[in-house]
């Protein structure tokens, strides 16, 4: 018999993998953010990503995949989380305001044709906004990740993968699944010829 934890946990399962299954409708969009990704790396770009919360974590994880490696053995990409250095996040927002965190960092470091990754659930946060409104400036791709309907991010981005789910912990999991899409086209595209790694972490 099934305890009643049990079948929780079996709904959440299932309401995941629906969330995922919806979420392949978008392989075009994800294509066509993999490819903006693979066109500014060829030109000598580089991938900036930023989030707040679980999507500063999902900002880091994407660095790590490039810089590091996806599942092919190759040179490293050049991949930046803004959300990495505490020392930075907290001297903007303690000299300036919480909402600067990542456009004073954008300031500096993004040149025309980079790539900024502005991941935000609701598509709302005034930081990754300000964000984006920077890269735009600079000449940046955006590409943003978001949910449902995408919030304000949306129309701000050139491509903007919104996970069809309204629920924050779907949102997430809908990210990681594009994360490692995203990698995945990278690698095959760049690096067509390297055999697959062995070891895992």
């Amino acid at each position: 018999m099934t305890s009643p934890i049990q079948e929780t946990i079996v709904n959440d399962l299932l309401d995941s993998s629906r969330n995922l299954k919806e979420l392949a409708g978008q392989s075009a969009d994800v294509e066509r953010a993999a490819l903006l990704m693979v066109r500014s790396l060829k030109k000598g770009g580089k991938i900036v990503s930023c989030g707040n919360g679980g999507s500063a974590a999902d900002a880091q994880h994407l660095a790590a995949e490039l810089s590091g490696r996806f599942e092919v053995d190759r040179p490293g990409l050049p991949a930046v989380a803004l959300t990495a250095n505490t020392s930075t996040l907290t001297a903007i927002a303690n000299d300036y305001d919480y909402s600067q965190v990542f456009s004073r960092q954008i300031t500096g470091l993004l040149n025309k044709g980079d790539v900024l990754v502005a991941i935000s659930t609701s598509g709302n946060s005034p930081s990754v906004i300000e964000a984006v409104k920077e890269a735009r400036k600079h000449k940046a791709v955006v590409i943003g990740w978001s949910g449902k309907s995408g919030g304000k991010l949306k129309p701000l981005c050139d491509v903007c993968l919104c996970v069809p789910h309204a629920r924050t912990s779907r949102v997430q999991e809908g990210h990681l699944a594009i994360l490692h899409a995203l990698c995945g086209v990278i690698e095959s595209e760049l690096f067509p010829k390297k055999k697959k790694a062995t070891g895992y972490a």
